[in-house]
């Protein structure tokens, strides 16, 4: 799971960003594992179907979500030149544009952009229209974002996208439903571990890949080996912010019986 690739993004990416350089020396070093990347709508297509949809050996997700403009400037060209296919996850309230609400966090792609990523082949997903925390929201507007998303993907791209990626990683089963109700085929967490099919198709994990991340980490991580300890941290803070979210649901249903 990549987010924006810049030589220097804002403070407020900056973590969850990655040079140019090392994209280039992380998509280097899955040529060399000999991985094959797909789709998400593939995958999917592919667990679901039982294997009628055959995916190569040793598959591999290449996504990137909200919509960065790096992924056109920067990770275009890589991908394209190792012929590798890769999923991004818009947010269509940050695409710059007729629908832009100003949320961008750094320099966002424009449509004709996110065209042409979609002619290079590259999957264009979902990602909420304003990018809020999806389960902190009543049925209302979480409806509304997941509708808004996929009525203006389809009106620029000329079809409606068919995976989705939760905004911070959060879902619940609510969501999860609402989600398949939208119209969207599969989603993905992010969960910080490998995806399986026991995941189910609206629960699939993915890796984090950060500004810190090493060329030797990114081999462990793509190889499947210490993700325990890599991602230890990860992990408990996840757990923490599951806890507290669903701390401030309790209440806020309080709240709402009293009224």
């Amino acid at each position: 799971m990549y987010h924006a690739v810049a030589w220097a993004p804002n403070r407020a990416v900056h973590a969850l960003s990655v040079s140019p350089e090392a994209f280039a020396e992380q998509m280097a070093i899955l040529a060399d594992l000999g991985l094959r990347p797909v789709t998400t709508a593939e995958l999917a297509a592919h667990w679901r179907t039982e294997g009628f949809r055959p995916l190569p050996p040793d598959p591999v997700l290449i996504t990137f979500d909200d919509g960065y403009e790096g992924v056109h400037r920067h990770a275009l060209p890589v991908l394209a030149a190792h012929g590798f296919p890769a999923t991004l996850f818009v947010s269509t309230g940050w695409i710059r544009g007729p629908y832009d609400t100003g949320g961008g966090l750094d320099s966002m792609l424009d449509w004709d952009q996110v065209r042409e990523l979609a002619s290079a082949g590259v999957e264009i997903g979902g990602h909420s229209h304003t990018h809020p925390q999806l389960d902190q929201l009543d049925d209302e507007r979480l409806w509304a974002e997941l509708i808004r998303c996929q009525e203006i993907a389809a009106d620029e791209l000329g079809c409606a996208p068919a995976s989705f990626a939760y905004p911070y990683g959060y879902s619940s089963s609510r969501v999860r439903a609402r989600v398949r109700a939208a119209g969207f085929a599969q989603a993905l967490a992010v969960g910080n571990a490998l995806a399986r099919r026991d995941q189910g198709p609206y629960a699939l994990r993915r890796l984090t890949v950060r500004r810190s991340t090493t060329a030797e980490q990114f081999r462990r991580m793509v190889q499947g080996r210490s993700l325990a300890r890599d991602f230890a941290r990860d992990r408990a803070l996840t757990r923490g912010y599951a806890l507290v979210r669903r701390a401030r649901q309790v209440r806020r249903k309080a709240i709402l019986a009293r009224v």
